[in-house]
């Protein structure tokens, strides 16, 4: 009985032994893995923000309107030979064929310069000068061009190579159209007429 006890004795000591060892290096195993300081240091620093001084977000606000400002004095630089074609383009809703419509309107802001609307597109035109007599407004950037006869106006978008819009008319140019469907202009292939008392 005693050797049994001593057995039993010697049995839990050495359970007890074994479980303190693998205490022991299960502690060991974990101790780097729980070491936060070590990972933190490893890990690069988060960029810092910049601070936002409000006082450069005024001086952006005034380099913007100063911009649009040098933009508002490059499109008010403009001949006296383009303001006079500015003077001379109808303004207002034109009615179209086949039932478009262009609305040109002068830029009260900016002498010379129109808004163009219709189904769309929207344009900001500017007088170009001629040989042909007509009156020409564009809008370089996007390839539109207006041009402005005395019996109709059409609008054309050069970069498409396509009409936009035609047959488009002022009053003033609806009777134009009428007097000239009256009393048609002379072909330039027509032959001269004779004036009288010539030899």
């Amino acid at each position: 009985m005693t050797s049994t006890l001593t057995t039993t004795l010697a049995a839990t000591l050495l359970v007890a032994a074994s479980s303190l060892a693998m205490a022991q290096t299960t502690t060991t195993t974990t101790k780097p893995v729980a070491k936060p300081a070590a990972k933190a240091a490893a890990k690069p620093q988060a960029k810092k923000q910049p601070v936002v001084n409000p006082n450069n977000r005024v001086n952006l606000k005034s380099a913007a309107k100063n911009v649009a400002a040098g933009i508002e004095a490059a499109e008010a630089a403009m001949t006296p030979a383009e303001l006079a074609i500015a003077e001379r383009v109808y303004v207002g809703l034109l009615p179209c064929e086949l039932g478009a419509s262009v609305t040109l309107t002068a830029d009260t802001k900016v002498p010379g310069y129109f808004d163009m609307q219709g189904k769309n597109f929207k344009y900001r035109m500017f007088p170009v000068a001629t040989t042909t007599g007509a009156i020409r407004l564009e809008d370089q950037k996007a390839g539109a061009v207006w041009l402005q006869l005395a019996n109709k106006s059409m609008l054309m978008n050069q970069k498409l190579g396509i009409r936009l819009a035609d047959e488009c008319m002022s009053k003033d140019q609806v009777t134009v159209a009428e007097a000239l469907k009256l009393n048609p202009a002379p072909s330039i292939l027509d032959a001269p007429k004779p004036v009288a008392g010539a030899k």
